[in-house]
């Protein structure tokens, strides 16, 4: 385990679309592309009751290519990195894109894309005991009967602690939904698993991890499959008697409706959802959209992306406050067309887009954020950028409305 002090590297005032704001920016930490540090975060953060946030890397840590957990710590003099875990490659873990979710006892989990015993991923858990943390691979994905390959979304507990997740590839070729059991001995098993179809159902499950909703369902998206046009879906997962039922609930139409949604959903008080797609809108760079919860889900399309200063492009989910206002990030567009972070505000019922951050390509700026952001209890924002920094190995950023 290594820490390393870092230094606030830059605080910028922007002009919003369409009115002033004082919007500062900082850097809080730049990822090295040497040293041991890690490298590249895919991933969203999250954070625990202490302001402490945990991440993930695509590649870096002690062992060069394989990745690693983070986290990052507050203190009088600015934040503080600690690499939690380097992975180190089949039959462990190797290459994390999903970010990572705690249980009640503090302990991490989360997945890799690559490594474990076939190579086809892993579900691992981080267990805390003092200061030190011990990994544990929970499940190695095998990609044959049923089973799933290559997971690039984090997971989500369930009420009785079970976990819950999905593949990219493996079931019957378009990916899987699993549940993960953990039985007396302490030794983990799919339950149950769903593959997904392609044609009018799913196919393909992104970045974007599963979320809990009422009466044990969940919701997540598909970045192809959907029926006639073949561009994506919003689904819900359920148990029946044991066995995961998926039933798409939105099926995107191309042009405004949207295209592609690599990105996962986020829900309201009662159960409208939340989402982005990569492309789609009138200047096809992407829309940001909410499903309203009814007898038939129905689409309504948020917000337009058009590029240039505005944004382009987005794989990431969004974030709510307690007003509804939707928060995330787009991976181009924006003053030097690498990126934004965006607010869409609700006022008598619709919603104003603005850009609270445009990333610049100079300073050791952040650059290209994939993840979306998460917000405090002050409406601070956090999130990360796949590149940029100092040394171009990505950074974690805050923005401050």
């Amino acid at each position: 385990m290594r820490v390393k002090a870092l230094t606030i590297v830059a605080v910028t005032l922007i002009l919003a679309t369409g009115a002033w704001a004082a919007t500062s920016e900082s850097v809080l930490y730049s990822f090295l592309t040497q040293s041991g540090d890690g490298y590249y975060p895919y991933a969203s953060l999250i954070s625990d009751k202490s302001g402490n946030l945990y991440g993930t890397t695509y590649y870096g840590g002690a062992n060069a290519y394989y990745g690693a957990v983070f986290e990052l710590s507050p203190s009088g003099s600015g934040w503080t990195e600690t690499v939690l875990y380097s992975f180190t490659g089949k039959p462990d873990g190797q290459a994390p894109y999903g970010s990572l979710v705690f249980d009640k006892a503090g302990n991490l989990y989360g997945t890799t894309y690559y490594g474990g015993v076939s190579n086809y991923g892993t579900v691992f858990e981080l267990k805390h005991s003092g200061s030190s943390w011990k990994e544990s691979v929970l499940h190695s994905f095998t990609g044959t009967n049923g089973d799933g390959a290559y997971p690039l979304a984090g997971l989500v507990f369930d009420a009785k602690g079970n976990l819950y997740g999905t593949t990219y590839a493996g079931g019957k070729g378009y990916g899987t939904a699993f549940e993960l059991k953990s039985s007396k001995s302490g030794k983990w098993t799919v339950a149950t698993s769903y593959s997904f179809l392609a044609g009018t159902d799913g196919a393909y499950p992104q970045y974007g991890a599963l979320i809990a909703g009422k009466g044990g369902y969940f919701y997540g998206t598909t970045l192809s499959g959907g029926g006639t046009y073949n561009v994506g879906t919003v689904y819900e997962l359920f148990l029946a008697r044991g066995v995961l039922v998926e039933k798409p609930i939105f099926s995107f139409s191309g042009g405004n409706a949207g295209t592609y949604p690599y990105a996962g959903v986020a829900a309201d008080a009662a159960g409208n959802l939340y989402g982005t797609t990569y492309q789609g809108g009138a200047s096809n760079a992407g829309i940001a959209y909410r499903l309203n919860k009814s007898k038939k889900w129905s689409e309504s399309v948020l917000h337009g992306f058009t590029g240039g200063t505005d944004g382009a492009y987005l794989y990431s989910a969004v974030a709510l406050d307690a007003k509804n206002n939707v928060y995330g990030t787009t991976y181009q567009g924006g003053t030097s067309s690498v990126g934004t972070v965006f607010k869409l505000t609700l006022t008598k019922g619709k919603y104003k887009e603005s850009v609270l951050y445009s990333f610049k390509n100079s300073g050791g700026d952040g650059l290209y954020p994939r993840a979306g952001v998460i917000l405090d209890s002050k409406g601070n924002l956090y999130g990360t950028t796949l590149y940029g920094g100092m040394k171009n190995g990505g950074s974690v950023f805050e923005v401050t409305p």
